[in-house]
């Protein structure tokens, strides 16, 4: 079903909204939620979260791409998770390191200025992901929004892992000129 028809669904409250997210989206926001929490149950819960937040958000949203709307929803639900049960046993530790490695990137003076900076960063960081190369672009997305593991990526794109670990160093090494140059760091 087209996610035009799924949205006039969740519009007209049809339970068969629910199913039919569940059908096209739901296998792509349980991996979202598995790479940041490494655990079975937790990411079935937040992919159940996930369904609900759609259901209340839609009306009054009108996402025009469903997927995204609902891997975002999926991705804060997951990390937010992650972070109220921050141990690394149940961690995984993957988010950890992810998070530490962008972690050079970030302003450490204080939190962007109380989040009016947040906006502009995001600006910033959509302007910077469009100078990329489209394979080093989803190299870095892979990581830092699915937070796949290095390995994972090596896999899904044939690279070595030496070779993804140094696309990524190279790649935050830009982000940090990129966003100094923008004065947000």
């Amino acid at each position: 079903m087209e996610d035009r028809e799924i949205v006039r669904l969740y519009f007209a409250r049809s339970e068969q909204a629910l199913v039919e997210t569940q059908a096209k989206y739901g296998a792509y926001c349980y991996s979202i939620a598995y790479n940041i929490l490494a655990n079975s149950q937790d990411a079935e819960e937040c992919v159940s979260d996930t369904y609900l937040a759609a259901w209340n958000r839609i009306p009054p949203k009108k996402p025009d791409y469903l997927g995204a709307f609902l891997g975002r929803i999926t991705r804060y639900l997951s990390i937010d998770r992650w972070r109220s049960r921050r141990s690394q046993k149940r961690g995984g530790g993957e988010i950890a390191l992810a998070l530490e490695e962008l972690g050079e990137c970030a302003s450490k003076k204080e939190t962007l200025e109380e989040m009016l900076q947040r906006k502009q960063a995001a600006e910033a960081l959509n302007r910077f992901l469009g100078t990329l190369p489209e394979t080093e672009r989803n190299v870095l997305l892979c990581r830092y929004w699915y937070m796949d593991s290095i390995g994972d990526i090596a896999e899904k794109t044939g690279f070595t892992t030496s070779k993804v670990a140094s696309m990524l160093h190279r790649a935050r090494s830009r982000l940090r000129a990129f966003l100094e140059k923008e004065a947000l760091l």
